[in-house]
């Protein structure tokens, strides 16, 4: 268990410095695609609600100390995606590219959704998607055709993310 959670950090710092060293700085793009909500994704569908939960909140830490969004949004709004995601633990079959669009989608709506209410608390400190724009809708378009490829890529590495499992479920 161990293994899968270092393993599973050291792939969100590889996609996290992907995403805010390399991403962030082409200028052509308006908006950039989340991968580290797409691995968030995969973790907590894989490996269930507590490994969502803490590779949403190392996944939302990671993104806080690199980008100057308010401490602890990026957090709050990860680890319920990685809750909701392990809501599906075993419920999903991950295999499947239309369940992985869905997946993609659904989860890029709830972080702009929980931004949103998060923006209505503190309207000084956290600017919000504007849901009908085109920096949204680029960035929802994004996360839900690259959420295929981000799975298949990380099943690549699942006897790392993955623990074996023990005993009949």
């Amino acid at each position: 268990m161990i293994k899968s959670y270092f393993s599973s950090f050291a792939i969100l710092i590889v996609f996290a410095l992907i995403e805010t060293a390399l991403l962030s700085n082409i200028f052509f793009l308006p908006a950039i695609p989340d991968f580290l909500l797409l691995c968030v994704l995969y973790f907590s569908i894989r490996n269930g609600k507590v490994a969502g939960e803490l590779t949403g909140f190392a996944s939302g830490l990671l993104l806080d100390f690199l980008s100057g969004s308010p401490f602890g949004l990026n957090c709050l709004v990860r680890t319920v995606v990685g809750f909701l995601g392990g809501y599906m633990h075993r419920m999903m079959n991950y295999e499947s590219f239309f369940v992985n669009f869905i997946a993609g989608f659904f989860a890029t709506l709830i972080k702009a959704a929980l931004i949103y209410v998060m923006s209505l608390l503190f309207p000084n400190y956290v600017n919000s998607y504007h849901i009908f724009s085109s920096v949204f809708a680029l960035e929802l378009a994004m996360n839900t055709l690259l959420c295929p490829l981000v799975i298949k890529l990380l099943r690549n590495f699942d006897s790392f993310i993955v623990p074996p499992r023990r005993g009949i479920d």
